[in-house]
């Protein structure tokens, strides 16, 4: 597997974005403040709302999915999948669930175990467009180019504005040997003022394999010191494929 830390730490990002959410689950009053907190980046508090809606209804699958997410945010991604675990055990088709436990296992650098989560995920719910941008994620962990960009396009058969599966599509083409293919998508992408900085790194990727080592350098400066560049340009080179 191609230098999964690099890879992990552009792509992995732009498969939770919260823009991406599928639906916007309609929840009970006290899930509701959960929700609120969680998009105030306020996990901690999410994460009390939801012990306290469990003390009372143990296996409550909206608290016990929204329990997982406040503690993936705080970092305890194996308390999480424990929720996701819980999820499952009433409902063996969550298709929420197995994508959460697929990312949890993304965290760890286990590509080949998360894929098989996702594609349970798409089993349950062939219209989960997170989980098909998700297998894509996994997929090209293992330097499976090919068959990610047919994941991502299928996401986005879907839902043409999903900007995750761009993104990652983007990000696929370059590691493929097709940086001129990934610019195309990246640049407009990266050009849009609500864009955020890993939009911004993969199109600095996209660049240097490219050959434009200065270009992917430049973009990199807004976002990270000098030293932190350098180190990315070097991450960035030991990836490079020949152009196709």
């Amino acid at each position: 597997m191609k230098h999964i830390a690099v890879l992990l730490g552009l792509a992995l990002l732009t498969s939770c974005a919260g823009a991406d959410r599928q639906q916007v689950r309609v929840a009970k009053p006290g899930l509701h403040v959960a929700d609120v907190a969680m998009a105030s980046g306020m996990p901690e508090t999410a994460l009390q709302v939801t012990r306290e809606i469990l003390q009372s209804h143990p296996d409550d699958s909206a608290a016990l999915l929204r329990q997982a997410e406040a503690l993936v945010a705080l970092g305890r991604v194996d308390a999480a999948g424990e929720c996701y675990v819980r999820v499952l055990a009433h409902s063996t088709r969550s298709s929420e669930a197995l994508r959460g436990l697929g990312r949890i296992r993304l965290a760890k650098g286990e590509a080949v175990e998360a894929e098989a989560a996702f594609r349970k995920a798409i089993d349950a719910d062939a219209t989960d467009t997170a989980a098909l941008n998700d297998i894509g994620i996994a997929l090209d962990l293992q330097d499976r180019h090919d068959e990610a960009q047919t994941a991502y396009q299928a996401a986005l058969a879907q839902r043409p504005e999903m900007a995750a599966a761009q993104v990652n599509l983007g990000l696929s083409l370059a590691l493929a040997g097709q940086p001129s293919a990934a610019l195309a998508i990246l640049r407009p992408l990266a050009a849009d003022p609500a864009a955020d900085g890993r939009v911004r790194q993969n199109l600095a990727l996209a660049l240097a394999m490219a050959g434009d080592e200065a270009g992917a350098g430049r973009i990199l400066l807004a976002d990270m010191p000098p030293d932190k560049v350098t180190a990315a340009l070097a991450g960035y080179a030991a990836l490079k494929v020949p152009a196709k």
